[in-house]
């Protein structure tokens, strides 16, 4: 079987395209570059935004039409989140999806292989948090899934439905993981959840996060971080566990999604604007060169421009390195969807705009203050400037190392000669280790 996988949305998607992978190679198969090549062409889905379910359904009207032009035996499947809705299964019927795993059945893709007929599972499986997969070839970063599911009930939000509820994976599976990817020379782990500060509450058998933070740097990590983090669940220990963990760094990614209370209510966010900023605070307190970044939803139904400016002066209350901003989309079954009426796009889009300009103007400032000091990058590859490789440092900014002083994926010290909103440049002073791979055309 030749494979061709693609995968859209966050990093537990691309943890568990990888986790699927090696359960393909296990059986035999092959992968390739391009849908012309396969004969199984697997699509993990997102359906966190609208964007992305615009692509999958795309995408699929392609791999349908190269079905029917194919003599010999084609396969679509489809996988993650967007498998998981009753939205996701309708659009599986229309384009004739053979293959649809839910995200938590997604280790069923062998057994799914085996059948004469379609294949379609959307069950959550307890004994897909005991697969551990091989650590990545010739990388030199992975992903490790800590929890999967989320407990909070955001009124924007399909991840309950999709993932289910909050279920940790086992500790001593976790450390297992982590200890061959160390093995492997891995120099960086991020560990994954939808919300992996709620880690052990399921169970109390099991550490919690703070300890768990300690448990993995105790490996010989070089590097560990973490996504996605929930304000409510954002403790002291955590902090504590940061600040006493030299692997871990600076950086911490802290979604708000809205400045103004009366949106974040309608959100059921939980937490309001006083307290994220008193979690900000004691944050600074104990990362004194704290990078923060957020996740901000623009234009929420009943969003009026006073809400807007709440989120604005937000901003220069924080000053947010970064963020990822998008307006506000409705997802068929949530909350937010059957209660509210959507805002004009011009009204959501016009905000965003000017949303963009205040992180650019913070970005900048923020990103000026790092010229001239020594920064760790982990070169991936090639940047889409030519002459350039592209990485991140210790607090995850992107840097741009000129490619004839870092020739190859690795690590490498070198001194922040420039910034712009988005990037640091910066010259090599010297290589750290280097990955066995050479760097493949970008593209």
């Amino acid at each position: 079987m030749r494979v061709k996988l693609i995968t859209y949305g966050c990093q537990m998607n691309e943890y568990d395209t990888h986790l699927v992978a090696s359960e393909l190679a296990s059986i035999g198969a092959g992968f390739v570059d391009t849908v012309e090549e396969a004969n199984f062409v697997l699509v993990n889905t997102c359906a966190v935004r609208g964007k992305p379910v615009e692509k999958v359904k795309s995408l699929l009207g392609q791999l349908r039409k190269e079905k029917e032009r194919r003599k010999e035996p084609f396969l679509i499947g489809m996988m993650g989140c967007l498998a998981s809705l009753e939205e996701g299964q309708a659009i599986a019927g229309k384009f004739g999806v053979d293959v649809l795993l839910g995200a938590g059945a997604i280790h069923k893709i062998s057994e799914a292989l085996t059948q004469a007929d379609a294949f379609w599972d959307v069950g959550f499986y307890p004994e897909l948090d005991e697969v551990i997969p091989p650590p990545p070839r010739g990388a030199l970063s992975a992903f490790v899934t800590l929890i999967r599911g989320c407990d909070h009930r955001c009124t924007y939000c399909v991840v309950p439905r999709t993932r289910g509820p909050e279920v940790s994976r086992r500790p001593d599976l976790i450390l297992r993981e982590v200890e061959q990817l160390v093995a492997a020379g891995i120099v960086e782990v991020t560990l994954l959840g939808q919300n992996v500060n709620s880690y052990g509450k399921d169970d109390p058998a099991y550490p919690d996060f703070a300890d768990l933070i300690r448990q993995v740097a105790a490996l010989g990590v070089r590097r560990l971080r973490f996504v996605t983090s929930h304000p409510m669940n954002f403790s002291d220990r955590i902090v504590e566990a940061i600040a006493e963990t030299p692997a871990v760094g600076q950086y911490v990614h802290l979604p708000v999604q809205a400045g103004s209370d009366r949106v974040l209510r309608r959100m059921a966010r939980e937490y309001r604007r006083a307290y994220y900023l008193e979690r900000v605070a004691r944050l600074r307190e104990a990362l004194p060169e704290l990078v923060l970044t957020t996740d901000i939803i623009v234009g929420f139904p009943g969003e009026t421009e006073e809400d807007f400016q709440q989120t604005l002066e937000l901003y220069d209350e924080v000053g947010f390195d970064a963020a990822y901003m998008f307006v506000y989309s409705a997802r068929p079954g949530t909350p937010s969807y059957e209660r509210f009426e959507d805002l004009p796009r011009e009204v959501k889009v016009e905000r965003l705009q000017r949303l963009i300009e205040k992180q650019k103007d913070w970005s900048l400032r923020r990103n000026q203050a790092w010229v001239g000091r020594e920064v760790e990058v982990l070169v991936r590859g090639p940047a889409k400037e030519a002459h350039w490789v592209e990485g991140h440092d210790q607090s995850n900014h992107p840097v741009l190392l000129p490619a004839e002083d870092a020739p190859s994926p690795g690590l490498y010290r070198a001194v922040v000669e420039q910034a712009t909103p988005h990037l640091l440049f910066g010259r090599v002073r010297e290589t750290l280790l280097t990955a066995p791979e050479p760097l493949e055309a970008a593209s």
